[in-house]
């Protein structure tokens, strides 16, 4: 299985060359992220990246899995906050769940290594 951060690094060269074909639609796709995933609304960021790690296991998106993980290990979520997440992710997506939740989870746990490493 490839890293989470070789995930992400692989991603971010493909998708430059379309980023500046399409420069607007990233754009909007930036601020739209913005003002979803920010701190200033009724749920915490951290939580908000939970969220977004679970519904990117449903989705079997390992860019959005990489992205999330790193998001929610560096807004501080905790590897057991990471496990309860994923067994929601299962229980909404069954089987599926328990293939790509794992992955999430070593994916957080890898990116989470690092944050406290550089704390």
């Amino acid at each position: 299985m490839t890293s989470a951060r070789e995930t992400q690094q692989e991603l971010i060269g493909l998708g430059r060359h379309l980023r500046q074909a399409i420069p607007g639609v990233y754009a909007g796709y930036a601020q739209l992220h913005s003002a979803a995933m920010g701190d200033d609304g009724a749920l915490p960021a951290r939580i908000k990246e939970l969220i977004a790690l679970a519904i990117a296991v449903t989705r079997e998106c390992d860019g959005c899995i990489a992205s999330h993980a790193r998001a929610a290990a560096r807004r501080g979520a905790t590897a057991q906050e990471v496990a309860e997440t994923m067994g929601v992710a299962i229980l909404m997506n069954g089987g599926p769940a328990t293939v790509w939740g794992p992955r999430a989870y070593a994916a957080f746990e890898e990116f989470a290594d690092g944050v406290s490493a550089s704390s």
